[in-house]
């Protein structure tokens, strides 16, 4: 074959190669992210098998202990258990991150012809998908204990948009920590710490009768301004008056915390991925 047929061969076949574009790239990492789901269910089970666990034991063994002004404890619960699974996005980025780090998985995708925002776009948004999969039982089980959604069907839907974009930002967060700590033990041990920050937040109990200090920093928890959107999107409480802005204005803090985490951790994940850690 002559040269020139050479390299008309070459030209016509990356004309119709697939083009490699941010979108495309990332849509391609996402697909990877859901084979590995479907190929190890495991984790995926036990993660979003956690929240209805945490539903019963705190709404039945702890329920009648606690006491929320003109509520029923469970329907003051659920909303926060969907804020706590929403921030539980820090933990499962952080590991899925550090792992494919720790296994090489990254080094062998930055020797690939790809955007570099690909590969953590495509592993947060795969963890979004998931995550609007795995509400949908904890809600069922919230409205079996006597959760109800009273806020009307549009609202509803806010309030489930307004957790997958705090997941997305938390998943953004967790994907920057594991690439910088790139080692999956470590990972999986920061990790099993992040569950102390629903804790200190409104998730669980009210944060009315809680020392001045203490609520300060309780209602400064963005995961208390996302547990009071969802409650007050479901029609489950208002806001109080003397409460922090984010929690006093939940929609708009958790619109605000959720911009704040992803300008920060979008770029840093980004740079951090194209170097290698270094």
């Amino acid at each position: 074959m002559s040269t020139d047929a050479l390299v008309t061969e070459r030209r016509t076949a990356d004309a119709t190669a697939p083009a490699h574009t941010p979108v495309a790239d990332g849509l391609a990492v996402l697909g990877r992210h859901l084979q590995r789901i479907k190929a190890a269910p495991g984790v995926l089970i036990l993660t979003q098998t956690m929240p209805i666990t945490m539903l019963l034991f705190f709404g039945y063994v702890f329920g009648s202990a606690l006491a929320v002004p003109g509520q029923e404890y469970r329907a003051f619960l659920v909303p926060g258990l969907l804020a706590a699974t929403a921030a539980n996005g820090i933990m499962t980025g952080m590991f899925q991150s550090a792992q494919d780090c720790h296994r090489g998985v990254m080094d062998r995708f930055r020797t690939l012809p790809m955007s570099r925002s690909a590969v953590p776009f495509g592993q947060t948004a795969a963890d979004v998908l998931t995550t609007a999969v795995g509400l949908l039982p904890l809600m069922l089980v919230g409205l079996a204990v006597g959760w109800r959604i009273e806020g009307g069907p549009a609202a509803a839907v806010g309030a489930f948009g307004l957790l997958l974009l705090f997941r997305f930002a938390t998943s953004w967060v967790g994907c920057w920590l594991g690439l910088l700590i790139r080692n999956e033990e470590a990972a999986g041990q920061l990790g099993a710490a992040t569950f102390i920050l629903p804790l200190l937040s409104s998730a669980y109990i009210p944060t009315d009768n809680l020392p001045g200090w203490l609520r300060t920093l309780a209602e400064w928890n963005p995961i208390s301004a996302v547990a009071a959107a969802a409650r007050d999107l479901f029609g489950n409480a208002v806001p109080a008056a003397d409460a922090a802005w984010p929690v006093a204005h939940p929609v708009a803090g958790t619109l605000l915390w959720s911009a704040v985490l992803l300008a920060v951790a979008v770029p840093l994940s980004v740079r951090l991925y194209s170097r290698g850690g270094e």
